[in-house]
Formats: structure tokens, sequence, C-alpha cells
């Protein structure tokens, strides 16, 4: 049972991340947890005018526009990321960690006020529960890496035996844990880190030691390709319940196959097969990992060892 708070969020990022205005009926497919068409359209389109105005209540700006090429004309909601972002509040490092470390800690009560937190980045992914948030741990590296960040200092730390020096880009929080990403000079390529996993005390370069991509913060993380196992191609399949999100989250090119039931199969390059497995977890039971048995099989023992 999905709750109202998990799909005004999801709601939140199928508008925020369309490259298009989308329609209702688009909506609905992409939006767990309303209504059935079967039961009535007109029970879907109460609960989803409900939810676009508790969105623009909180100051979050869903617009109406007409799809272009459309005959006869069609309208569809978007969420315009330049009207959306919050100005720089001009928070220290320290004090924007605070904020990221208090929103994640504390379960609030209701929706009102938790916009200006979602903006700022402090909410997790889902919302999660009373017991997932009460146990998000605090860790020392947190705040100077939010200070690098901020200042555009390359970090260096040990990782897994070795030293690797970064160019940290952001940082995020999913599923409980505390990441970092950023181009590793050591593998010349992006790379994600777990802080919990960090080595040792972090070596922190001069200020405006590099420049950030444009592209650093609104570009779709991809985990599951900054690893440094061997390549896996892996192969996907999702339900048509999540198909949409998952095309507009993965890009075209990730798409192999589609199903008459609405389904599609896309492949993904895997160096990085812990965040692959949160990945496809993310997507509870509507999605099947199709192969190669190695991925398949890893993900099955993890989930009965957990079961266990």
């Amino acid at each position: 049972m999905v709750s109202r708070l998990e799909r005004l969020l999801n709601l939140t990022a199928a508008l925020l991340t369309a490259t298009r205005p989308l329609t209702r009926d688009e909506l609905h497919e992409r939006v767990p947890g309303y209504p059935p068409i079967d039961d009535g359209a007109s029970s879907f389109r109460r609960a989803f005018e409900r939810d676009k105005e508790a969105l623009r209540d909180m100051g979050i700006p869903v617009v109406v526009e007409e799809i272009r090429g459309s005959d006869p004309p069609v309208e569809g909601y978007r969420i315009p990321r330049d009207q959306y972002a919050l100005r720089d509040p001009g928070l220290e490092p320290d004090e924007l960690a605070a904020i990221h470390l208090a929103s994640a800690a504390v379960q609030l009560e209701g929706l009102r006020g938790t916009e200006a937190l979602w903006k700022l980045g402090g909410a997790p992914e889902g919302g999660g529960s009373s017991e997932s948030l009460a146990a998000i741990p605090t860790i020392p590296a947190l705040a100077p890496l939010f200070a690098a960040v901020a200042d555009r200092s390359a970090v260096s730390f040990g990782y897994r035996g070795q030293v690797r020096t970064v160019d940290p880009y952001r940082l995020s929080f999913t599923r409980g844990r505390w990441y970092v990403d950023g181009y590793d000079h050591d593998r010349a390529a992006l790379r994600q880190f777990r802080l919990d996993r960090l080595e040792g005390a972090l070596d922190i370069g001069r200020p405006g030691s590099f420049e950030r991509p444009a592209d650093a913060d609104t570009a779709p993380s991809r985990p599951w390709e900054m690893g440094d196992g061997a390549p896996v191609e892996a192969r996907l399949r999702i339900d048509a319940d999540l198909a949409g999100w998952a095309v507009d989250h993965l890009g075209r090119e990730a798409l192999v196959a589609a199903g008459d039931d609405g389904s599609v199969e896309v492949v993904l390059r895997v160096t990085n097969r812990d965040a692959f497995r949160s990945f496809v977890l993310g997507f509870l039971d509507h999605a099947e990992v199709l192969g190669p048995d190695e991925l398949r099989d890893d993900l099955v023992a993890w989930l009965r060892v957990v079961a266990g």
C-alpha cells in the first residue's frame, strides 16, 4: 500500500524529471498509488487534483501546458526546474550538513514545511519509515566532505586498502547510507564511495582545485556504473507500473524490448554490484533480473541471507 506522502514524492519526481509535459494518463502510469482507471476515471482525477493542489500549497510550481503537436490540444503537467530550485541561502557547509542530518534523522508529521528540506536535498529516498530514519548513522567525514564539495576541494582517503584522490561533486543519502560522487583521479573516471567505508583521515586539498561539470547536480546518478568491478551487462525486466519512469531515468538507449503488457526490458552496464542490487530492490516486486545468471544468483543469495 503506497502512502500519500510516498505518492506525492513520486509525483514530484515524475513532474520534475519529465522532459516534456505529462498527461494525466501518463502520470497515472508512472506514479504508483492512484486508484485504478478500471474503478472509474473520476476517482483517479479527484485524487490527482488533490495531490496537485497539495504540491502547489507547499510552494511547488506545478504548471499546465499544452503538449506540442497534439491535435486536438492536450494539456500536460510539469515542474520547471528553474522555478523549483531554491536560491542559494548562503549556508555554511557545516550548517548545510546539519540540515541534511536533521531532516534525514527526524520523521516529519504531515507535509507542510518539508518542501524546503526536499529542495535542499535533505529528505531520504522514498520517505522512509520511522525505524529506518532513526537508524541513520553519524559519520565524522560527512561535514568535511560537505565543505569540500562547497569549496571545490579535492580529497584523498583510504578505500578498500588503497588511497583514492577524488574531486567531490555531490553527496547523497540513499537507503540508509551516505555516498560521495566525484571524479576519481586514480581511475580517471566517475566513481561513487560509501562514506562508512572510508578508511583513515580525510586529506582535503586547497579550495577551487577543480571545476565541477555544469550538470553535476542535475545529471542522474548511475552508481552501478561507478565501481571497479569487471563490467557485466545486466538485463532487467520492469513492470508496466514503473516502466515509464525507468525509461525516462535510464534513457531510451537502455531499452531493448517492450512487452504487450507495458513492461520493458533494459540493459545496464554494471561495475558496482552493490549499487545495482540497491537499484533493483528500489522497484520492490516490479522488477526482475533476467541475466546474467551470476547477477541474478547474487541477488537471490543476498535476499535469502536477509530473510534468514
